[in-house]
């Protein structure tokens, strides 16, 4: 594969950084420096180094799960079917979700091996954007669509971050938060006297779920979307 897909695979930086440390000599491949961005690696044969330390070649795997309603968030449980389950051929031992979704609750959850990605888009400092479709029990009012885009009170110790809300046609609510609160959205919507009675995530980190996929389907990201999670 390229070597520039080789190092963000690695985990080393996304497209265009790894371009720029390659141009600053900073990889070397077989002992010596880097041709370019387009040089071919082959994974287990070519040994590849960074800063000149020889990564280990370990693969990154990222994926886009359709999670449905009554499967939880988790790679293993003894009771309930989890997330991981879902993968069937793929599923690995090194796989898990990145954060979770409530039991009844549907759509986008990425599943993947990278642990420092998963912890930065997981970070509290990095305002990472989710969005959902929720059903309320009544279209909340312009008044109420203010608060939630200003914040309220959820009882923690302070109010929610600025969100985006929008009352759509058929009175379900479009919310982007920038926090993975518990509950967050449900307990949204109850600070301003309403319910959540269906939820899902349809975007994650500036990626939208894929209309492609039925509930319980998932695919690879592109890596073109890998690298949108990276800069986001």
């Amino acid at each position: 594969m390229r070597l520039d897909r080789y190092l963000s695979q690695a985990g080393v930086g996304t497209r265009s950084q790894v371009k720029a440390y390659i141009r600053q000599g900073l990889v070397a491949v077989n002992g010596s420096l880097a041709e370019g961005p387009g040089q071919d690696v082959s994974e287990g044969t070519d040994q590849v180094a960074f800063r000149g330390e020889v990564l280990s070649g370990q693969r990154y795997h990222y994926y886009m799960l359709n999670k449905p309603k009554g499967v939880v968030s988790a790679t293993r449980d003894d009771r309930e079917r989890t997330v991981v389950d879902l993968l069937g051929e793929k599923k690995r031992d090194d796989l898990f979700p990145v954060g979770r979704l409530d039991k009844d609750t549907e759509g986008f959850l990425l599943l993947t091996n990278d642990g420092g990605l998963a912890h930065r888009l997981l970070s509290p400092k990095r305002h990472v954007d989710k969005t959902y479709l929720a059903q309320v029990r009544r279209p909340p009012t312009p008044e109420e669509l203010q608060a939630l885009e200003q914040g309220v009170d959820i009882g923690e110790k302070r109010p929610t971050l600025p969100a985006e809300a929008a009352l759509l046609e058929d009175g379900s609510l479009r919310i982007t938060i920038r926090e993975g609160k518990y509950h967050q959205v449900k307990r949204m919507l109850e600070a301003v006297d309403n319910q959540v009675t269906a939820l899902k995530r349809v975007a994650f980190g500036g990626i939208s779920l894929d209309d492609a996929l039925p509930a319980g389907a998932y695919r690879e990201l592109t890596d073109e979307e890998v690298e949108r999670l990276r800069e986001a």
